[in-house]
């Protein structure tokens, strides 16, 4: 039997204290895609769906958040800058937005510093549930917890006047994020489509490599 080892990133790097990789495809990307990964996780957890976007034309960027993986530190309240430095390294593309968990709230709340295309949301946190897990410990990670303590509770979600298409990725059988949450989330947003998957945990459908194709074809069709 034989085995092929997938392709590398193009890039691998630091910037203003970041850790990233930067996935390129043959041609000229149509969008570009930053991941942002959840609490307690790192980039390489994103590396799968990050060669399926380059397989389909995206460029994308995974990073360490702050505290996170290779970046080091502490997470403050400099997230959506974070995000933003991460995005230049796309260059002058359309740009999406992509998250799970913090990531998903993170992705949300950038699209529009970003003037971004669209997001994809997997199963996204609350601020108010980013908040308890933080001060009840179950947020295990370095972090000024002032500074996103003032953070989460300047930035609830509002996406009542999200200007980007969003889509809602959750498993029904979530232990940490309901799925009530992106069902409120959806109601409320001018232009969502939520899939629900049955049963699954709380990490299970960033993986699912099904959603993963439902996910880059929804961003062809709206980007």
């Amino acid at each position: 039997m034989r085995y092929e080892t997938p392709a590398p990133p193009a890039e691998v790097g630091k910037t203003d204290g970041l850790a990233y990789t930067l996935w390129l495809p043959e041609g000229d990307p149509w969008a570009g895609v930053v991941i942002i990964h959840g609490a307690g996780s790192s980039k390489e957890s994103h590396h799968d769906f990050a060669r399926a976007a380059r397989s389909a034309g995206l460029s994308a960027v995974c990073f360490d958040q702050r505290g996170h993986g290779e970046s080091g530190g502490e997470l403050d309240g400099r997230a959506l800058e974070d995000v933003a430095t991460a995005a230049a390294l796309l260059g002058d593309v359309p740009l999406a937005t992509r998250g799970s968990s913090l990531g998903g709230y993170l992705a949300i709340l950038a699209a529009e510093r970003l003037g971004a295309a669209a997001v994809v949301a997997i199963c996204p946190a609350s601020a108010d549930g980013l908040l308890r897990g933080l001060r009840g410990g179950e947020l295990d990670f370095p972090a000024d917890v002032p500074a996103v303590e003032a953070f989460l509770a300047e930035h609830p979600l509002d996406v009542e006047h999200l200007a980007a298409p969003l889509l809602l990725l959750h498993a029904e059988g979530d232990e940490r994020v309901p799925v009530a949450h992106s069902r409120a989330l959806a109601r409320v947003a001018p232009n969502a489509e939520l899939v629900v998957v049955p049963g699954g945990h709380h990490r299970s459908v960033q993986h699912d490599a099904e959603l993963q194709g439902h996910a880059l074809r929804w961003l062809r069709k709206v980007v």
